[in-house]
């Protein structure tokens, strides 16, 4: 299996610190790969991945404000659609634009929608519904107007977030400065309860945060601790009494809730979009609707068990899960595909009563059954690529335009010895060209008769 993976190009993958949509590109990449997945990663040339990179740009536009955002994005999905027929699968992880490149392949294309930024973008959804194939990340997030193939929720590298048993005393914000997120509304709750709020995360909304958060940052009850590492993440996750999670908006998905619960530090959340397929309500958290109630909450904490949160985590939120969920999806649609091999795959050109023709593929290092056929030959011409054929006690080098007849009878097969695929057109002859009339004699994938 084949995966051309489809990175967000604003950070690298994974991100240093922000970069939630680059972070799980990279938890799916690298787990497929542990599988044996051969992985492409289409992402900044900074990025760090055991899969085959390949970059157009060396930094995300987010590190680097010289670039242009747009003019590296349209470079960067058509660098992967020109080549869109090496693979499989290409999983889009990009939002709606690679959607319009779709005609550039008959590769089957798998998209994750990361949630709908406004509903204006629904319109290049719609078009490609039926086409393509959707992933939600929440049952939340699903528009009744498209299909999905499935919904997978996120799964996070759950041995980078260290359990705690012990909660500190203060109240922790993590998320991006924006009234989405509710960073106002987490000031209010801290300040009704008089607890201290360490607050983390990206300023997303500069005139936001100048005029609803700065105001109230004292150093000593409001504390703002801008972005964190990793490192930083684990120990403010960690030490909390309790992660607020106060949204203005049905989030499609929340990995601050996911991560939270996985350090054992339940969560106070508005209940909107996703939260209820997050959080347990009452035992990993609170689900609340107002200020007032997320401050009753907070006195009902210590209610919550936080080996609890962490067990949830480890049972649901996985990363191991969420590339497992990936690999049914992807062999869900490879099965679909009626000319799919485990050596590549072909398509017929022709079928008529006196030949039948044949466009074949063969994966790089792969080769098709040692066979015979007895009421056919064949003639193969090499398109692309170098072949190695087998032909009875003979083995035959074949380079592009070159070609060799295989007699009624013959014992054959051919070999894709490159790092490339390998494509060569075959012209069957004879009174029968039928599946059955393949009889092998030695196979690679245990199909031999």
């Amino acid at each position: 299996m084949q995966i051309a993976m489809l990175s967000p190009i604003a950070w690298r993958t994974p991100p240093l610190k922000y970069g939630p949509w680059e972070r799980m590109v990279s938890l799916l990449t690298e787990g497929l790969v542990k599988r044996g997945v051969d992985v492409t990663l289409f992402a900044t040339g900074e990025s760090e991945t055991k899969a085959n990179l390949v970059s157009v740009v060396a930094k995300g536009y987010e590190e680097d404000r010289e670039l242009s955002p747009k003019v590296w994005e349209c470079l960067h999905i058509s660098d992967l659609f020109e080549r869109a027929d090496e693979f499989d699968i290409i999983h889009n992880q990009f939002d709606f634009l690679p959607l319009t490149y779709t005609a550039m392949s008959k590769t089957p294309l798998v998209t994750t929608i990361h949630g709908f930024s406004s509903p204006k973008i629904l319109p290049v959804y719609k078009k490609y519904n039926g086409q393509t194939y959707y992933v939600a990340i929440s049952d939340a997030d699903r528009s009744p107007e498209l299909s999905y193939v499935a919904t997978i929720h996120h799964g996070i590298d759950i041995e980078n977030f260290t359990f705690n048993s012990e909660p500190g005393e203060y109240l922790l914000f993590f998320g991006r400065f924006h009234r989405d997120k509710g960073a106002k509304e987490a000031v209010e709750i801290a300040k009704k309860t008089g607890k201290k709020l360490i607050m983390a995360g990206i300023i997303q909304d500069e005139a936001y945060f100048e005029r609803e958060v700065k105001p109230h940052i004292d150093d000593r009850q409001i504390i703002f601790a801008g972005m964190a590492d990793p490192k930083e993440r684990d120990e403010l996750l960690g030490k909390a009494f309790a992660l607020l999670h106060p949204i203005n908006f049905e989030e499609p998905f929340g990995l601050s809730v996911v991560e939270s619960m996985a350090c054992g530090t339940p969560v106070i959340a508005f209940n909107k979009g996703s939260m209820p397929e997050l959080i347990i309500d009452g035992k990993t958290g609170f689900l609340v609707s107002t200020v007032s109630e997320a401050v009753d909450a907070v006195s009902r904490i210590k209610s919550i068990s936080r080996k609890e949160c962490r067990s949830h985590v480890e049972d649901r939120f996985t990363a191991d899960r969420m590339v497992n969920d990936y690999m049914e999806v992807y062999r869900k649609i490879l099965d679909q595909r009626e000319h799919y091999r485990p050596w590549g795959f072909y398509d017929v050109l022709s079928d008529e009563p006196d030949h039948k023709l044949k466009r074949i593929t063969v994966y790089p290092g792969q080769r098709l059954s040692l066979q015979r056929h007895r009421r056919r030959s064949e003639h193969w011409y090499i398109v692309q690529g170098k072949a190695v054929v087998t032909l009875d006690d003979r083995e035959i080098s074949l380079e592009e335009c070159e070609s060799v007849d295989i007699p009624k009878g013959a014992v054959h097969r051919i070999k894709n010895p490159g790092r490339e695929n390998m494509v060569f057109v075959e012209i069957q002859t004879g009174d029968y060209f039928g599946e059955d009339d393949i009889e092998r004699l030695e196979d690679d994938y245990d199909r031999a008769q």
